[in-house]
């Protein structure tokens, strides 16, 4: 059979499968993303019907899923609302890098893997997946939530990290020296830097250029600019999910609004590629052999997320719903972590496997997590007898909080929102940007 035609019969039966999957985890009221990454087992190298003609596609796809999700991720806030969410949340930063990096840190320490590698397990369990946590906010229509630009603070905090983390991980397992290490990190934060001030700054002006009556002409120009942004970021060794994420905050009122719309199926399809594609490079021998260490390592690491969140979020001054949620929604590991572990394999073989099976039970249980820490939160709750510490909220089911109003853009529930919508509880005040 023709390579092409081969390649088409094998995509085609890939997207309907997907389709498929995902209207029975809507008529249950279940995130896809776990049936998405058992379809890619499934799909994958040792599965029940491996793919050939396909695979090099779906790997460009998933690239372009994951960039596709942190821009429409960062369209939902202006840059003025991202300087606030950084100048309230970087003590949530601290705490998610202290919290979540040292289980992977001490696992790999443990295992007489050395320094270098424990470097590495540290990201692997420190960084959520933006990706993930993303399409599950979406899934579950918290966009307009309370907690929601808690946890995104969180996620930007991560993200623009690894612009720090990633160069010096490179240098680490490449044994270059202190000059060239440092050369490299120099490099990427000024890549960073010069991106946020064109966002802070000439985020109209940009907008302006970008701008278009026509659907077609903004659609082209809006994708065709991501992805420019986002190989270049890659190229200088900073996330191409950063850029694009850091292109969406550029993109102001009509312009994110309409770009918000026209890209949104091109985001559900290329997501759906993405959690496929990482499934399909996992071959299931591999984890059997891993899986007590790795289960054990994502069990600690999940209660060390949703402390996380949940101390963020009560920072924000949200009551316990809240914090239960943030907690809850920022368990999931992805992309980042799988970036990374495939950094260290050349020097310590034995963590591709283990983070793999790790990453792959978080992204399972990630989604899971979002939607049913709160409810067991509160029903353990309930049988103490008792209402969480320092909150005036009964105790039983109470009514779902209200997304909180629109600010500058549609969808949007950014820290203005937030800020404007209830006093925070602790000592500091709301930042607000200038």
């Amino acid at each position: 059979m023709h390579n092409t035609t081969a390649m088409l019969i094998e995509l085609g039966a890939v997207i309907l499968a997907l389709g498929l999957l995902g209207r029975l985890a809507g008529r249950v009221g279940f995130s896809p993303i776990p049936l998405y990454l058992l379809a890619g087992l499934a799909f994958g190298h040792g599965g029940i019907l491996p793919l050939g003609a396909s695979e090099e596609f779906i790997a460009t796809g998933a690239e372009i899923g994951v960039i596709l999700l942190l821009l429409m991720l960062g369209l939902e806030y202006s840059a003025s609302e991202l300087v606030t969410t950084l100048k309230t949340q970087y003590p949530s930063g601290a705490v998610d890098f202290v919290l979540n990096a040292a289980p992977g840190a001490v696992a790999a320490l443990l295992l007489g893997w050395g320094p270098v590698a424990a470097v590495a397990l540290a990201g692997v369990t420190w960084i959520s997946s933006s990706g993930v946590i993303a399409k599950v906010l979406g899934d579950l229509g918290r966009l307009g939530n309370r907690e929601t630009p808690v946890i995104l603070g969180v996620l930007v905090m991560e993200d623009l990290a690894m612009a720090v983390y990633l160069p010096i991980l490179t240098a680490l397992l490449a044994g270059v020296s202190l000059a060239g290490g440092s050369l490299t990190l120099l490099i990427s934060l000024g890549t960073v830097g010069a991106v946020l001030y064109v966002a802070l700054r000439h985020g109209r002006l940009v907008s302006r250029a970008v701008s278009s009556d026509s659907a077609e002409m903004l659609l082209l120009v809006v994708l065709g600019l991501t992805l420019l942004v986002a190989g270049v970021a890659q190229h200088l060794q900073v996330s191409a999910a950063v850029g694009a994420f850091l292109v969406g905050i550029a993109l102001s009122e009509e312009v994110a609004e309409g770009a918000h719309g026209l890209l949104a199926p091109l985001r559900d399809l290329f997501a759906a590629v993405f959690f496929v594609f990482f499934g399909l490079h996992t071959d299931p021998a591999n984890i059997p052999p891993v899986l007590l260490p790795a289960l054990a390592l994502a069990v600690v690491t999940m209660c060390t997320k949703i402390a996380t969140g949940y101390w963020a979020a009560r920072r924000a001054g949200l009551p316990a719903k809240g914090r239960w949620r943030a907690g809850g929604t920022l368990v999931a590991r992805g992309e980042f972590s799988i970036v990374i572990a495939g950094l260290a394999v050349g020097t310590e073989p034995r963590i591709g496997p283990l983070a793999t099976a790790y990453v792959l039970i978080l992204v399972v249980l990630g989604p899971l997590a979002a939607r049913w820490t709160e409810p067991l939160a509160r029903r353990v709750t309930c049988r103490s007898g008792g209402g969480p510490r320092g909150t005036a909220e009964p105790v039983g089911p109470v009514e779902p909080v209200e997304p909180v109003e629109p600010v500058e853009r549609a969808g949007s529930a950014g820290p203005a929102g937030l800020a404007a919508a209830q006093p925070l509880d602790h000592a500091e005040p709301a930042a607000t940007s200038g």
